[in-house]
């Protein structure tokens, strides 16, 4: 557990239990059948992180290891319901956001961040699965761009994703920089380009905010096919350090050190014929307990 956190679940164990709540974080994004990914991965990482996770599911997959066989989308009005279901009975300290596969999808989710004030918004652009499997339309990436980046307080896509929000491929680390900046040229507050699919040892991620520093996170890279998944492992986390109160940079670095974690732990274990899930319970803690809200 980090000491700050210990050192504030401490100081509350004196405090009237009626005044406590939990750290609470809304994952909006479709279900993986299979488990890995997806609503599934996302619950799996907020208690792993020791937060209350809720959910808002905007599409159910038919999906396993070896790929996704099927798409249903929820109607909008749906997806409205249970967000104000969730909203306004148990509140929302941080937001993910996940597979938006379509405009009015989208449209939704932008009105209630906008009529519910949702703090922490972690928008992972999700468009292509681990397998290869593009989950969402071609119409739907500009609405999305228009109405979340402005809105969320980090994008965090994969070099795929970011090919195809800006229109060109990113070859190499020495691009990153360049293809962040014209991320935030596309309204985003702060981008975190994850470079994984690059070739090589190292593994180097750059976050990049408005006004703010660059700055490069690198990491042995691990050898795994268990590897389905890890997008939306690494924005939930982010959002469930949001939540539990940590600023940007630190959430980035501690999600990214419980991702690495959960791939390392994941890694030996065979699940399925195909892309296999990370270890997210490799040390799970207990669900932290806060003051009340404001």
């Amino acid at each position: 557990m980090s000491p700050i956190i210990f050192r504030m679940t401490q100081a509350l164990s004196d405090a009237p239990q009626a005044a406590l709540r939990y750290a609470r974080v809304l994952s909006i994004a479709g279900s993986d059948s299979g488990g890995g990914a997806g609503i599934q991965a996302d619950l799996k990482t907020f208690a792993a992180l020791g937060c209350y996770g809720m959910t808002a599911i905007t599409a159910l997959t038919a999906q396993n290891t070896l790929g996704v066989s099927g798409i249903h989308g929820v109607p909008p009005a749906f997806l409205k319901a249970q967000i104000q279901a969730v909203v306004e009975d148990i509140g929302v300290d941080a937001v993910k956001l996940g597979m938006l596969h379509a405009p009015e999808v989208v449209e939704v989710v932008a009105w209630a961040i906008d009529h519910y004030r949702l703090p922490n918004v972690v928008l992972d652009p999700v468009m292509v699965a681990t397998s290869g499997d593009r989950l969402i339309a071609a119409e739907t990436v500009q609405v999305l761009v228009r109405e979340l980046f402005p809105r969320a307080v980090v994008v965090t896509p994969n070099l795929d994703e970011a090919a195809l929000l800006i229109g060109h491929a990113i070859d190499g680390i020495d691009a990153l920089d360049d293809a962040a900046n014209e991320l935030l040229a596309l309204g985003a507050q702060a981008v975190l380009l994850k470079g994984g699919h690059l070739p090589g040892d190292e593994v180097v991620d750059v976050l990049l905010a408005r006004g703010g520093a660059r700055k490069r996170l690198a990491s042995a890279r691990i050898a795994s096919r268990n590897l389905h998944g890890t997008g939306c492992t690494l924005s939930s986390a982010i959002a469930a350090h949001l939540a539990l109160g940590l600023a940007l940079p630190e959430a980035v670095e501690r999600a990214r050190a419980y991702i690495l974690g959960a791939m390392a732990a994941g890694a030996h274990v065979k699940t399925g014929a195909g892309h296999g899930p990370l270890n997210h319970g490799f040390a799970p803690v207990p669900t932290h307990r806060l003051p009340p809200s404001a």
